[in-house]
């Protein structure tokens, strides 16, 4: 069984918006970092952005900053990708992880999904 389970992905025109959710599929973990990835045909794994869990921070890559927004339901163990003015060059498989610990490795993953943006 997949620990996370991703939602929201799809097709979407550029300039539009989409929000991407990431909750456990019922497994119990301690989370301190969760973060997206993303991954376009032909390219390497890269981060999005992380949240730190207890004070709810965000980090943002480059590319994304001022578009994406990363928050979290505390309550419902789920956190979200807000994407927003996307573009084509956004289009990848979107990953959510979780890690326990700031020098751990992400050892949770979802089964990713597909965010296309169309030109």
């Amino acid at each position: 069984q997949v620990p996370l389970v991703e939602s929201g992905g799809g097709l979407v025109q550029a300039g539009g918006s989409l929000r991407l959710s990431c909750a456990s599929s019922g497994r119990s973990f301690r989370v301190h970092t969760a973060a997206w990835f993303r991954q376009a045909p032909g390219k390497l794994r890269e981060v999005v952005g992380t949240l730190t869990w207890s004070d709810g921070r965000a980090t943002y890559a480059d590319s994304v900053k001022g578009r994406f927004t990363i928050s979290r339901d505390s309550a419902n163990n789920t956190v979200y990708l807000q994407m927003n003015s996307l573009k084509p060059e956004d289009t990848a498989v979107y990953y959510c992880a979780v890690r326990a610990a700031p020098s751990f490795e992400y050892k949770y993953w979802g089964q990713g999904t597909q965010v296309t943006v169309s030109s």
